[in-house]
C-alpha cells in the first residue's frame, strides 16, 4: 500500500485511522481501523472499504 494512499483514506464506519496488517496465511494484507477495529480486505492491491465486506473484531 502506498503511504500517500494511507494518509488520505479513513474507516468508512467511524472515520478512524487505518493501519496495514497481515491478514492471514494466503490473504496478504488488510486495513484495520484503529478506532472501531473493523478489518477491511485488500484485493489485488485495492482496499475494499465497504462496511459489509469488513471483518468484525473478535
Amino acid at each position: 500500500m502506498a503511504p500517500e494512499l494511507l494518509a488520505i483514506i479513513v474507516c468508512p464506519a467511524c472515520k478512524g485511522e487505518l493501519a496495514v496488517t497481515p491478514a492471514g496465511a494466503d490473504d496478504g494484507v488488510e486495513l484495520v481501523c484503529q478506532g472501531c477495529g473493523l478489518a477491511y480486505p485488500v484485493r489485488d492491491g485495492i482496499p475494499v472499504l465497504l462496511v459489509d465486506e469488513a471483518r468484525k473484531p473478535a
